[in-house]
């Protein structure tokens, strides 16, 4: 459909279509030297320069054969003009495309553009060859047919150091192309927008010959310089005037274009499954990162780093650590990042006014209060010398007086000694609590974060894979705590039991967490058994254990002479746990025992 040479194989068709692109050529060369001597006028368009054509000059202009293309024989066809420098401009979004035409044409390059691009090129000034010109094929089926054409596909994927690539351009009367800057349909943009679109409008956002561009001038990235970012503009400039080759300069274009066209895939990929299927896991998954810094090393000096965002559709306006704006102190860590993740987690899944304290991704401290202020210093309270040095959540707005009281509260220990913190994080600031804030410390940093959206499709790393699953997104309010005991809780015991198993969910296995009137008094991570979590805990609660609430993030595997028996005869007026075991029974029958309430939920926070 798109040939050009070969659309015909009759001679009189031959001569006909020829006739008429002798002519035609005629036509727009006198038009070109009466109106402006420069080669940036539209003539350009016209690839093939021969002397048979332009001797021929003088006849009327005849209507192109009714197909549309034009033949050019062997004998005529000729290279284009030596010197003659071209570049295909095809932008979607047109930052700055004014000074790169005007740059380019500087330069001595001839502009080959589409549609929109190719007004906005003209309006600014510059001489601008249309695509439908080079080609003598109309744009076609609403826009969805302008370049995919031998003309222009041709030009790009030639390599001039292959002699039969460069005859048949000569015998086609197709010229190279020198640079060809694109990007594509704001696909991403439209189907993430407020209200998104109909499926039909989202079919008519892919981009096809965007792509096939890109990927061409790509693959021949040793001849063409293809450029896909607006920010690139300046180096390629530089790079065109210093009149040198740098291949490695050309391969980084070539692998930002690749990736750029994988992430758009993606996406495309993405919005199709989830219009199609709808189901979370598909056969195959391709998760775009965009990178946002380099990081000083990773979890250790000795491990290079650097933080990614993650671009996927359904991770767009849905909250989270790598969207929060950094509005004070050093620049964030691998494991201030994995810390703030932790807190911020943590302190959203609370209603009431609510302050977390993390250390080492585990919270230390977590208290609700309508009072803030007395939220986050039983929050320090809860274990003042894990939280020096950890990261600070809040889920409301911090104001003047909270600034105040974290910049000068004195740690619990010794009454005197101001608490250091890594970073503080909450969803929004006064302008005064952020004035007193940023004065606490130079280095202190101050994140501002959305909450996270549920949903999420979370996803961990192993040797060789990846892990998939749904966030875990349950709070106590979408669970039942069932009484499997004889005594039933009271109403301020059952608050307490909640307040305790939300906690636990943020806690790494092995997981204990003691409570009272919403506020942690102790707990114990990431032990091998159940008994040493316990053992930690309460050690950590102290005296104020006597009527607390305990949750376990699973179900206890032995009772008497254990974790529950231990828990029981500390005080504990009710345990929270999931339920399971083969001796439930037992922990029933210790529970009653000592007259303590035991509660069921059916839910495991199980955390590695």
């Amino acid at each position: 459909m798109f040939g050009v040479a070969a659309t015909t194989t009759a001679a009189t068709a031959a001569n006909t279509a020829q006739a008429a692109r002798t002519n035609l050529f005629c036509a727009l060369r006198r038009n070109t030297i009466a109106s402006s001597s420069s080669w940036y006028h539209p003539i350009a368009c016209i690839q093939v320069h021969s002397p048979s054509l332009r001797s021929s000059c003088g006849g009327p202009i005849r209507a192109m054969a009714e197909s549309q293309t034009l033949s050019v024989s062997e004998d005529e066809a000729q290279p284009s003009y030596p010197g003659n420098k071209q570049a295909l401009i095809s932008l979607s979004d047109k930052k700055d495309l004014e000074f790169l035409g005007n740059e380019l044409q500087e330069l001595g390059y001839m502009i080959v553009s589409t549609g929109g691009t190719a007004t906005a090129l003209e309006n600014a000034g510059v001489s601008v060859t249309k695509v439908e010109q080079l080609t003598s094929f109309p744009e076609m089926l609403d826009g969805r047919v302008k370049t995919l054409h031998p003309n222009i596909h041709g030009g790009i994927l030639a390599r001039r150091d292959q002699k039969h690539h460069m005859e048949a351009l000569n015998k086609h009367g197709i010229g190279t192309f020198d640079v060809v800057v694109v990007n594509l349909y704001p696909f991403y943009d439209k189907v993430t927008s407020t209200g998104g679109i109909s499926f039909e409008d989202g079919i008519e956002n892919i981009d096809i010959g965007g792509p096939a561009m890109i990927r061409a001038a790509a693959k021949n990235h040793k001849d063409v310089l293809i450029v896909v970012d607006s920010q690139d503009y300046p180096a390629l400039l530089e790079f065109l005037k210093g009149n040198y080759d740098d291949q490695q300069f050309r391969r980084k274009l070539a692998w930002k274009a690749f990736q750029h066209v994988a992430s758009y895939d993606s996406a495309v990929s993405e919005w199709l499954w989830k219009q199609t299927v709808g189901d979370k896991f598909p056969p195959s998954l391709t998760v775009p990162l965009s990178l946002k810094s380099s990081l000083r090393y990773g979890e250790n000096p000795h491990q290079k780093a650097a933080f990614y965002v993650d671009k996927s559709l359904y991770e767009v306006n849905a909250g989270g650590i790598a969207t929060a704006i950094q509005h004070h102190g050093k620049e964030m860590s691998y494991n201030n990042y994995l810390d703030a993740d932790a807190a911020w987690n943590c302190v959203s899944d609370f209603k009431n006014p609510t302050c977390v304290i993390v250390k080492h991704t585990n919270p230390c401290g977590v208290a609700s209060r309508n009072d803030i202020l007395e939220a986050y210093r039983l929050a320090v309270k809860a274990d003042p010398v894990s939280a020096f040095g950890g990261i600070v959540a809040f889920n409301i707005e911090v104001d003047e007086a909270l600034a105040k009281e974290i910049r000068e509260f004195r740690s619990p220990t010794d009454g005197e000694t101001r608490m250091f913190y890594e970073i503080v994080v909450a969803p929004s600031y006064t302008k005064k609590g952020l004035e007193i804030l940023r004065g606490k410390s130079k280095t202190l940093r101050i994140l501002e974060a959305k909450k996270n959206e549920k949903g999420k499709l979370s996803l961990r790393q192993v040797g060789g894979g990846w892990l998939a699953q749904d966030s875990d997104d349950i709070v106590p309010e979408d669970i039942q705590f069932k009484v499997v005991s004889e005594k039933s809780p009271q109403e301020s015991e059952l608050h307490d039991a909640e307040f305790a198993w939300l906690c636990v969910k943020h806690v790494k296995s092995n997981a204990i967490v003691i409570a009272k009137n919403n506020c942690m008094l102790g707990m114990g991570s990431g032990q091998p058994n159940r008994l040493e979590s316990l053992r930690i805990a309460l050690r950590k609660a102290g005296d104020e254990v006597k009527g607390a609430a305990l949750a376990s993030d699973a179900f206890f595997p032995f009772a008497w002479k254990d974790a529950v028996e231990e828990a029981c005869e500390s005080g504990i007026g009710v345990i929270a746990e999931p339920g399971g075991s083969i001796r439930d029974n037992d922990a029933i029958d210790c529970c009653n025992k000592y007259g303590v309430s035991l509660l069921f939920t059916n839910v495991r926070h199980f955390r590695h």
